[in-house]
């Protein structure tokens, strides 16, 4: 092999990685307008849950499921990172609704100690099919089953977004998926106040 082949070879490569590790949206639509967001209800282990319970606070919306093998982990590994960045006061004042869009699998029960293993202010929360597919078109989230031979029989590709909501249950702004923990308190410390 030449060298020049070798050389545009490893150019070759390390542009596919780059465009996989900072390119590449799972699930992501076409083209996507921006979300509206909005006011929902969906089901924990201790019952309904509400946006608007949370009104006041700053509430980060995630969709996901327990099975995923590593979106989701690291979303909610680096989000947890932020929430332990925050002092007690902004603690207080943030919560996280994992939404599972596979419920099938996920039930109440197994969500709640899901999201416990990563942070006290993470609530798993899903639905029946047809709840979480409107609570997701809200969202401009998107997700689609896809057979595998392990995982239970299927995997679900869905997108990775975060949504931040403001104190007042608005959508203030879309965090992308691998933002790092220090941004990701930067935004929530930015809603709290306001800005």
């Amino acid at each position: 092999m030449s060298k020049r082949l070798l050389v545009a070879l490893i150019v070759a490569l390390s542009l596919a990685l780059g465009w996989v590790v900072w390119g590449w949206h799972p699930a992501a639509p076409p083209s996507a307008a921006t979300p509206a967001g909005g006011d929902f209800t969906l089901h924990s282990a201790d019952g309904p849950v509400s946006l608007h319970d949370f009104r006041g606070q700053v509430v980060l919306v995630y969709f996901g499921y327990t099975f995923c093998p590593d979106i989701c982990p690291t979303a909610l590994g680096y989000t947890a990172q932020a929430l332990a960045s925050l002092n007690q006061d902004e603690l207080a004042r943030v919560r996280v609704l994992f939404i599972s869009v596979d419920p099938a699998r996920d039930t109440p029960a197994k969500l709640k100690e899901y999201a416990a293993f990563f942070h006290p202010n993470v609530l798993g929360i899903t639905g029946s099919p047809e709840e979480v597919a409107k609570v997701a078109k809200l969202y401009g989230a998107h997700y689609a089953k896809q057979k595998t031979e392990g995982a239970g029989g299927y995997v679900v590709d869905h997108s990775a977004a975060m949504y931040l909501m403001g104190p007042d249950g608005k959508l203030k702004t879309t965090l992308p998926h691998g933002m790092p923990p220090a941004q990701i308190a930067a935004a929530i410390r930015a809603a709290l106040t306001g800005r």
